[in-house]
């Protein structure tokens, strides 16, 4: 099995940070799929000043990479060579105002939502339904249930690659379908949600029908990344999938979900290579039943375990 490059002396040549360093740590147990590799190094960071101190002085030759809850994320059985980043405890925070929510990017979106409800504020109900933390949730515009990210954000506060705080305000990250225009190797910190006034009673209604939706109609209990591949213009990835002939489909330790076809599942003992060659196996049969390419909205990072596979 191939595993990431490492560099030479990376962990005592590393700049200091406040927070916590590891060498050589699992990342499997952070993942939603709990499969994959390890980190060179895994940084958490104390707080946003830490992080920009810590790129700021960190050679532009390092690789870094950052993740979040991770629910939405396959890391190769290599790992990752360089550092990893991860935002926890100290971006969390969650501050209600009277027109919206200013919330940590390692706060989980549904714990937002919930902040919001509590308080009487409408328009965020729809983070309820979405797995993950709001810096991903910034980072792929991601929406579900009539909302996305670009519809409420007032501006992200981010760190660049060279440690550079800055905020930017919606129009600048050019939102489209699950993609912004993040600066490359930025890390989103803190994020404006905007919100209004509305009746609790309703606001929890709404919540609710989310989560019986949801519970309905996906895996919501098993090892899975929420939606692993984005819906083409005008079709959704479930329908192309289950045309293809592929609910069930396993491979490995790794099944496509009977509930919910365009879901990927560790049924107990998946390596990364099993989920992502099976998810390259199911856009294998989708382009030849239907001349359709799904493309991956799984973040796939690291080194795979053997040759990668592509569709051509």
């Amino acid at each position: 099995m191939m595993t990431a490059s490492r560099i030479p002396g990376l962990l005592e040549s590393l700049p200091k940070s406040r927070g916590r360093t590891q060498a050589n740590a699992p990342l499997a147990p952070f993942t939603w799929f709990r499969a994959g590799g390890s980190a060179e190094v895994l940084v958490r960071p104390a707080d946003a000043e830490d992080i920009a101190a810590f790129l700021h002085a960190l050679p532009n030759e390092v690789p870094v990479h950052v993740i979040g809850a991770c629910s939405n994320l396959i890391v190769r059985d290599g790992g990752l060579s360089g550092v990893t980043i991860r935002l926890a405890r100290g971006f969390s925070t969650i501050t209600v105002e009277a027109d919206g929510i200013i919330a940590g990017a390692a706060a989980l979106d549904v714990t937002v939502a919930e902040h919001a409800a509590a308080a009487g504020l409408t328009g965020l109900e729809f983070l309820s339904g979405i797995p993950g933390s709001i810096g991903g949730a910034v980072a792929m515009n991601a929406g579900a249930y009539g909302g996305d990210i670009a519809s409420v954000l007032d501006w992200a506060e981010v760190v660049t690659r060279t440690g550079e705080q800055r905020r930017l305000a919606t129009a600048q990250l050019a939102f489209a379908y699950r993609h912004s225009a993040l600066p490359a190797g930025a890390v989103v910190t803190r994020v404006r949600l905007r919100a209004t006034a509305g009746a609790p009673a309703l606001i929890a209604t709404r919540m609710a029908e989310i989560k019986a939706t949801r519970e309905a109609s996906q895996p919501v209990r098993a090892r899975t990344g929420g939606s692993t591949f984005r819906n083409p213009d005008g079709m959704k990835a479930w329908e192309l999938i289950d045309a293809a002939g592929c609910r069930g489909l396993v491979r490995g330790g790794a099944m496509v979900s009977e509930k919910h076809t365009n879901f990927l599942i560790n049924t107990g003992n998946a390596t990364a290579a099993d989920i992502e060659g099976l998810g390259e196996e199911v856009r294998r049969r989708v382009l030849a039943a239907t001349g359709v390419t799904l493309e991956w909205e799984i973040r796939r990072i690291g080194l795979p375990a053997g040759k990668p596979e592509i569709v051509p």
